[in-house]
């Protein structure tokens, strides 16, 4: 099914706003993370891995949902369809999977602002998770760049359902 103009371009601009959105959610979380691993005042750091909490629940999962929604909801009422180019299909796997490794990176980053807004030293037995919040978020945000690309530069090649779709439209 093939939505109105109207409602594509709506649906295209929901999806772009969420995307963005997300990239930039995930560097300002890259940029806390930096911050508080770079150690200095442990209050700053305290209050950094707090913000990181805020910044996950409130701003970041709301994001990834709504990308991964708005992006099948612009899939399947656009021509390119869900499942016939390979491009759509990496996107949409880099996404489930973006979104999943999101939920399980709460348990760290819940864990890391539970011991800060207890006001507990945040020591050494701390630093690979403090290490992790970082390295996670870096690698969260080359996924999300690569998927970026694959948007713009849309490469060429049909799935074989694409290839069999395709065949049947022109047949029919």
């Amino acid at each position: 099914m093939t939505l109105p103009p109207i409602w594509r371009k709506a649906a295209l601009t929901a999806h772009v706003t969420a995307s963005v959105g997300w990239l930039g959610a995930v560097a300002a979380f890259l940029a806390l993370a930096a911050a508080g691993l770079a150690g200095g005042d442990t209050d700053r750091a305290r209050g950094l891995y707090l913000a990181t909490q805020v910044l996950t629940w409130w701003v970041i999962v709301p994001l990834a949902f709504a990308s991964l929604l708005t992006g099948v909801v612009q899939a399947l009422g656009t021509p390119w369809g869900l499942l016939r180019h390979y491009w759509v299909v990496a996107k949409l796997a880099l996404t489930v999977l973006a979104t999943g490794f999101l939920l399980l990176h709460t348990a760290p980053v819940g864990h890391l602002a539970d011991v800060s807004a207890r006001g507990a030293a945040l020591d050494g037995s701390l630093d690979g998770l403090r290490v992790q919040l970082l390295v996670d978020a870096g690698a969260a945000l080359v996924v999300l760049l690569v998927v970026t690309v694959l948007s713009v530069f849309q490469p060429r090649g049909l799935t074989p359902y694409g290839r069999r779709a395709t065949t049947r439209r022109r047949r029919g």
